[in-house]
């Protein structure tokens, strides 16, 4: 098992770029080998698309950040080694896109991140507490 240092992460300020989508100042956040795995939820049988290194990473993210869309943190849980939170990201039609995000840490910097999209307009921790008509959906 390797052991890694943990000062934890400035989570405020990554919240700030991820929502302001400041390319730049995310990728600061991310170790020269971080990794990150994305897996779609709405193709469940499809593989997880893998990045590793923050320049494949760096490519990503303008990619994400070069569309239209409003990005929000919310539900987030941070520790010293291990981050969670949801991102609520919203199309100017009115799509939405749910990431569910666990990063992990070390020295204040990711290297390892998963992601859980799901595009499917729905978000996925409240989708069970919907009521319609007093009936659950």
């Amino acid at each position: 098992m390797i052991e890694r240092e943990t000062t934890g992460l400035d989570f405020e300020a990554l919240r700030h770029a991820i929502e302001e989508r400041e390319l730049d100042l995310v990728l600061v956040f991310y170790a020269d080998d971080a990794e990150v795995i994305i897996v779609n939820a709405d193709a469940p049988f499809s593989p997880p698309f893998e990045l590793v290194g923050k320049a494949e990473i760096a490519k990503y993210l303008r990619a994400v950040f070069s569309q239209k869309t409003s990005h929000r943190i919310e539900g987030e849980v941070v520790g010293e080694e291990m981050v969670e939170y949801l991102e609520a990201c919203e199309y100017p039609d009115g799509t939405r896109v749910w990431v569910a995000t666990a990063l992990e840490v070390e020295g204040g910097r990711i290297f390892r991140q998963v992601e859980v999209v799901s595009r499917d307009g729905d978000e996925p921790a409240r989708r069970e507490s919907r009521v319609k008509g007093g009936e659950r959906m």
